[in-house]
């Protein structure tokens, strides 16, 4: 579903990612951790097609995020870490106008929007301006527009942020359900219980190159997922 080849990326001279190599398959929901300044955004914005970078490939479901970024796009969902949103419109008006961009049909976007806003509580908040809402409503709204049109594949940055307990319960449950019917989900995450409890690959990146990915079995073997990154990353 998602394949990196050889992904470099510099600021200046500084290399961000350096010859980052992953394959995450349709089904998989993959976890990618690493501190502060790792290149964690920086790999999840070349897949998205946000930030364009020196050398390696990209590919969606097998096209090329260079060549084909709007076939790509098409398939992806991305909620980045802080969510930049339109102040301006109603939370109701927004949905509609992604549901417009992706060409969602009326009836089905319509169903969507009572689903997922149901399932996060914020059904009554839609009909107030967004520049009204808290972070966690704002983050809430990107994960509701990020799924109104059944992306193949949803890239996430640290997606738990600002979440109350039973919003980030009810996330964790889509998560599962998305890559239950065979898409795929590749996410950034501080939160390591989190990741050694939901996902079942994770990847761990520092000063912009891979250290070591796989199965949470093959990554952690009989320690925690916490353990093993403090050991890698030290």
């Amino acid at each position: 579903m998602l394949r990196i080849e050889n992904l470099t990326k510099s600021y200046n001279d500084k290399k961000a990612v350096d010859g980052l190599t992953l394959h995450i398959q349709a089904g998989e929901l993959y976890g990618f951790i690493g501190h502060n300044g790792a290149g964690k955004t920086t790999t999840l914005k070349a897949c998205c097609g946000i930030l364009d970078f020196e050398e390696g490939e990209i590919f969606v479901d097998g096209e090329s995020v260079k060549k084909n970024p709007l076939a790509c796009k098409k398939k992806i969902a991305y909620i980045p870490d802080n969510p930049e949103l339109y102040g301006f419109m109603k939370g109701i008006q927004y949905l509609h106008f992604v549901g417009d961009i992706y060409e969602v049909p009326t009836d089905v976007r319509q169903a969507r929007i009572r689903k997922y806003a149901d399932a996060f509580e914020l059904t009554e908040a839609l009909a107030q301006p967004i520049s009204t809402y808290s972070h966690g409503m704002k983050q809430k709204l990107a994960v509701i527009s990020a799924l109104l049109h059944e992306p193949k594949l949803v890239i996430m940055d640290e997606p738990f942020v600002g979440l109350d307990p039973k919003a980030a319960h009810t996330l964790k449950e889509l998560m599962r359900e998305i890559c239950d019917r065979g898409g795929a989900i590749f996410f950034s995450t501080h939160v390591l219980e989190v990741a050694e409890k939901l996902c079942d690959k994770i990847a761990i990146i520092k000063n912009g190159k891979l250290i070591k990915a796989g199965t949470m079995d093959e990554v952690k073997g009989d320690t925690s997922l916490e353990n093993t990154f403090l050991e890698l990353v030290e």
